[in-house]
């Protein structure tokens, strides 16, 4: 399930609904569609899209979606260093950015114009938008892998267009991913912002 992390106020949001309301004034919505029992792990793009084919007609008919793709980028991805450079520095683009996390996580940062800097890390089953124009950027986390399903309205995608200056630089890529203290506890980190 997403989780919300505000580093500059030290606040995390971890219920969807929770997660929704804090979105919604950013443009910014959230759904869990969950992926237990609906596809296989060795499903292909054909069987995934069809498992999900009553969410992807909606969300196509509601945003004006003309096209729907599955992408899968893992850490044995040819050029993956290149790919994750394309995206992990602040930008914005002239079309939504609509995700469903099929398998994986990522996490995008989202800069708002007011209020602060906040991360969005989704895992498999969680659906969000990022509106055309909003400055964000998207690590991947350190597993490097991802499977989800991408919306466009223009067939031919879109491309970023970078912040000069972009705080992207302040905020580390930390994915909550799992850290190990002495005595073997497991912890979970969050993205916390640099100095």
């Amino acid at each position: 399930m997403a989780v919300v992390n505000i580093p500059d106020q030290d606040r995390r949001i971890e219920d969807a609904k929770e997660i929704s309301a804090f979105l919604k004034p950013f443009n910014i919505w959230y759904e869990f569609w969950g992926v237990d029992g609906r596809i296989s792990e060795s499903a292909t793009d054909a069987e995934i899209l069809s498992a999900y084919a009553p969410e992807i007609k909606r969300v196509m008919e509601n945003g004006g979606y003309l096209t729907v793709d599955v992408i899968n980028v893992t850490s044995e991805t040819p050029g993956i260093d290149a790919l994750c450079e394309k995206f992990n520095k602040e930008h914005t683009h002239s079309e939504d950015e609509v995700r469903f996390c099929v398998k994986g996580r990522g996490l995008f940062h989202i800069h708002p114009p007011t209020g602060p800097v906040f991360s969005i890390k989704l895992d498999a089953g969680d659906m969000i938008n990022v509106p055309q124009g909003t400055q964000h950027w998207f690590d991947l986390c350190q597993e490097r892998n991802i499977k989800a399903i991408r919306f466009f309205k223009d067939k031919s995608g879109w491309t970023p267009q970078y912040i000069d200056a972009g705080v992207h630089t302040s905020y580390a890529p930390v994915c909550w991913g799992p850290a190990f203290i002495p005595g073997g506890k497991q912890i979970q980190l969050d993205a916390i912002k640099t100095a």
